[in-house]
């Protein structure tokens, strides 16, 4: 499936569903109004919307998850560095090391991780 781009709220809702699933839609409409403090018509238009995209099911009322939060979370990655860092992974690893140091096991976990996705 590839990377899954969220929304803030649509990702918000997507960490109750997989806490719950799978759920009943009445439920999941309950836990939406405690901790998000949507409406129902709030939380059915959110459910729809990621039923099209094929990321949920909601079948016989009953709510189940069809993309796996990596695939999700992949996708929050990719649009925090394109936002944040111009998509530069250089950019962004910089500052996240921030003046941090590896290990030796750490350095080389990295290099083996950079050359798995090396071009050619």
């Amino acid at each position: 499936m590839g990377y899954i781009h969220l929304s803030d709220s649509e990702y918000r809702f997507m960490q109750i569903v997989w806490e719950a699933a799978p759920v009943g839609s009445g439920r999941l409409v309950e836990l939406c109004a405690e901790r998000l403090g949507w409406k129902k018509s709030t939380t059915y238009t959110v459910l729809k919307k990621l039923c099209q995209r094929g990321i949920l099911q909601n079948e016989r009322s009953t709510v189940a998850v069809l993309a796996a939060r990596e695939e999700v979370a992949a996708g929050a990655a990719a649009d925090f560095v394109d936002r944040t860092f111009g998509g530069s992974l250089p950019g962004f690893l910089t500052a996240f090391m921030g003046g941090r140091t590896l290990t030796e096991a750490e350095a080389e976990d990295l290099k083996r991780l950079i050359d798995r996705y090396k071009e050619g």
